[in-house]
């Protein structure tokens, strides 16, 4: 059974065209979006910026409430939950956010980011085996115990990503949402945080859903990659035949612009024509097709299901059998 099931999940956002006006429109940030998420993997997202990616994370771990699809938890559909049934399996799923300093309280010390969890869920018996928890948790990141009385502001860039990593681990989940986790930190540093994200994963048995712009990096982390365009998944395959076989005009374009430093590994570089359109607009039939330097009169109008194997490589494209 997989760990986590996506189905058709969208979100929805209203807006008012104007300030008197009573006409509303939505913004279509996630727009029917299915995937699965075995226990124990890696699985990528990428995707420009605003593709939906951000809010798909989210949503997943009801920051904020789908329009409509289901998530469900080994079975368990959590888009139902409400309350204290929601709360009590709130702790299976967690997140690490983007920002390593705007995702900590700052009036905060480490103790209490770290131990804010073991006593929402209660984990600890005791004060004194609270603090042994949190002490075990920071060696577990790589930061000594004796920082627990520190705030935020003492530490750096990735060493905050640190501490929020042991927030999510405090309440010993299932699977993490990492949000784009190393996109804010220097190189180096971004090598350190991916190798203790894989120590932690081997370690504990945990499956990330690792959202991120960096197909570098999302190759060298996860065992399948989804990538998303303005709402849709529109290619999901193993992480290497994805960079190596990339089947969608988008996923394409993406990779063509990846630097290679090995001269005869360059690709022909792609360039797309036009801007990303509006979510509140999106165009009839593939999303894809006003900036697609292949599409034809079937594109305008039918939108493309997924072709291939669930657990292969499926491509949401309606000429995919060309490439």
């Amino acid at each position: 059974m997989p760990l986590l099931e996506v189905e058709n999940l969208k979100v929805h956002f209203p807006v008012r065209r104007g300030l008197w006006s009573g006409a509303q429109e939505w913004v279509k940030a996630v727009d029917g979006v299915s995937f699965q998420i075995a226990p124990g993997e890696t699985l990528g997202l990428v995707g420009e910026s605003g593709c939906g990616k951000t809010t798909l994370g989210r949503a997943i771990v009801r920051l904020i409430e789908p329009t409509a699809g289901r998530i469900l938890l080994e079975g368990e559909e959590l888009t139902r939950l409400r309350g204290a049934k929601l709360r009590s399996q709130r702790h299976r799923l967690q997140m690490v956010f983007q920002d390593p300093y705007g995702s900590l309280n700052p009036r905060l010390t480490v103790e209490g980011i770290v131990g804010e969890g073991l006593d929402l869920h209660p984990l600890s018996d005791s004060p004194s085996a609270r603090r042994k928890r949190i002490a075990e948790l920071l060696s577990a990141v790589g930061l000594d115990p004796a920082y627990s009385q520190r705030y935020p502001h003492e530490f750096s860039g990735g060493q905050r990503q640190r501490l929020g990593i042991a927030r999510a681990l405090a309440v010993e989940p299932d699977l993490i949402i990492c949000d784009e986790p190393v996109s804010a930190l220097d190189v180096s540093v971004q090598a350190q945080i991916i190798n203790l994200l894989q120590d932690l994963q081997q370690a504990r048995g945990l499956a990330y859903l690792f959202i991120a712009h960096d197909l570098a990096v999302v190759e060298h982390i996860s065992r399948r990659v989804m990538v998303m365009y303005l709402g849709r998944i529109v290619e999901t395959a193993e992480a290497k035949t994805l960079l190596s076989q990339p089947r969608h005009p988008y996923t394409q374009a993406l990779i063509s612009a990846v630097p290679q430093v090995d001269p005869d590994m360059r690709r022909r570089r792609i360039l797309l024509s036009g801007d990303v359109p509006s979510p509140i607009h999106p165009p009839a039939g593939c999303p894809f097709h006003p900036r697609c330097p292949v599409a034809e009169v079937q594109c305008q109008s039918d939108i493309p299901l997924p072709q291939g194997s669930a657990s292969d490589h499926q491509v949401a494209c309606h000429l995919a059998a060309r490439f």
